[in-house]
């Protein structure tokens, strides 16, 4: 099906009292190799940060890695000014939720568990995505763990899509069931979000639903999917000294993962992961 052909059927349903994407959700075939293109260099952007992050290492260093790696791929890193964003990733660690700030004096210690959240726009379109790494390959049972259902949950909730039947309140369901059932919880201040032609779309994606419910998840639509899971209380707080950085109340370590996600007439396929 071609872009007014998924627009028709999305109208048909709409007209039926389902909750259907809006038209603007809706990407072309055009504009979604082009997203794929974006995505393909973010995931690269990331390949360097993996190959070279290491203990005692700066998370301004991974920021400079990531800057210089866009730009020889002829990307930009689209954090970099966004809504005055200083740097061109984010680099959190430990309790930092989400949107930690690179710095020099930041250093990564044995142990530690980071995510590094890149995005990249090339040639006007954007690609979206977040790792995990474990410093030093080892850290506490307990920690190992987090990062490892975080990424469970990510991939349950792709490996759900069915297009025309499954919707955004599954993806969230999947999600909190998952964590849940290990002990941990989910942050619900922060989710996933379309993106593609501009860096945050239409829709937001909650990483906590109930089962059939909200959105429809339909051919066209480019979103991600990043859970944030806590080893505690799902309670936040945004740090009053940069305004950026989301820690966890209790000060209980948190992990994240996201893929930018494109859903076609038979299948979901991730793009950058």
């Amino acid at each position: 099906m071609n872009r007014e052909e998924i627009l028709a059927k999305i109208h048909e349903l709409k007209d039926k009292g389902v909750i259907v994407p809006t038209d603007e959700m809706i990407k072309s075939e055009e504009q979604i190799e082009g997203i794929r293109e974006a995505s393909i260099v973010n995931s690269k952007v990331l390949d360097a940060v993996e190959k070279a992050i290491r203990p005692l290492m700066s998370t301004e260093e991974i920021d400079q890695i990531v800057n210089r790696t866009t730009k020889e791929l002829g990307g930009y890193p689209a954090p970099l000014g966004y809504e005055g964003f200083p740097k061109s990733c984010c680099t959190s660690i430990n309790d930092q939720v989400c949107h930690g700030i690179p710095s020099k004096t930041d250093l990564l210690m044995v142990g530690d568990i980071v995510n590094v959240d890149c995005t990249t726009r090339y040639k006007g379109y954007y690609g979206d995505a977040s790792r995990m790494y474990i410093i030093g390959g080892k850290t506490h049972q307990l920690h190992e763990r987090l990062v490892r259902v975080t990424k469970e949950c990510l991939d349950k909730a792709f490996e759900a899509i069915v297009p025309w039947k499954t919707t955004l309140g599954d993806i969230g369901y999947i999600i909190n069931k998952h964590a849940k059932q290990n002990g941990f919880s989910v942050v619900l201040e922060v989710g996933g979000h379309g993106v593609g032609l501009d860096l945050h779309e239409d829709p937001y994606v909650c990483h906590v639903g109930k089962k059939g419910e909200g959105m429809l998840i339909t051919p066209g639509m480019v979103f991600t999917i990043e859970p944030m899971i806590n080893e505690g209380k799902r309670h936040v707080y945004v740090d009053g000294n940069n305004d950026w950085t989301i820690y966890t109340e209790d000060g209980s370590y948190s992990a994240q993962w996201e893929y930018t996600i494109a859903v076609f007439e038979d299948h979901a396929e991730i793009l950058s992961k």
